[in-house]
C-alpha cells in the first residue's frame, strides 16, 4: 500500500512538472512544456523592416501565414503541423534581433525547425544585400 501511494505521488509530481505554460515571442502564454529551449536568437546588421520582410517571405514560402503584427513585428505561421513565431526587434538603428520559436502540434519544442527557419532568414537577408 505504501509503495503504491509513493508511486502515485511520484507520477503526479512528474505530470505536474511536465505540464505547464510557455510564453511565445509575441508575449502570449500557451499550454505546453516550459522546460526545454524552443527559440533561437540571431542578430543582423540590417534595418528592422528589411528583416521583418525577409521573415514574412521565408514563412510564406515554407507554410501559411496565420497572423502578422506590424506594431510588434511578430509573424505567426503554420509549417506542416508546427507553429512558428518570428519576432524582429531593433537593437540599434541598423542592427536588429530576430527571435524564432517553433512548437509541434503536441506543444513540444521543435528547435530543428526553428534553426532551419533562422538559417533561411539569414540567407534571404544575405541575398538582398
Amino acid at each position: 500500500m505504501n509503495k503504491q501511494l509513493l508511486r502515485a505521488f511520484g507520477l503526479l509530481t512528474l505530470a505536474v512538472a511536465l505540464a505547464g505554460c510557455h510564453s511565445t515571442v509575441d508575449g502570449r502564454m500557451r499550454a505546453g512544456m516550459p522546460i526545454v529551449k524552443d527559440q533561437l536568437e540571431s542578430r543582423y546588421e540590417r534595418p528592422t523592416a528589411q528583416a521583418f520582410q525577409a521573415a514574412k517571405d521565408v514563412l510564406a514560402f515554407n507554410g501559411t501565414l496565420v497572423s502578422e503584427n506590424t506594431i510588434a513585428n511578430v509573424v505567426e505561421a503554420r509549417v506542416d503541423t508546427r507553429t512558428v513565431w518570428v519576432r524582429v526587434e531593433e537593437v540599434e538603428p541598423k542592427v536588429c534581433r530576430v527571435l524564432v520559436q517553433a512548437r509541434k502540434k503536441n506543444r513540444t519544442p521543435d528547435i530543428d525547425l526553428a534553426s532551419e527557419i533562422s538559417k533561411q532568414i539569414a540567407l534571404k537577408l544575405a541575398a538582398t544585400r
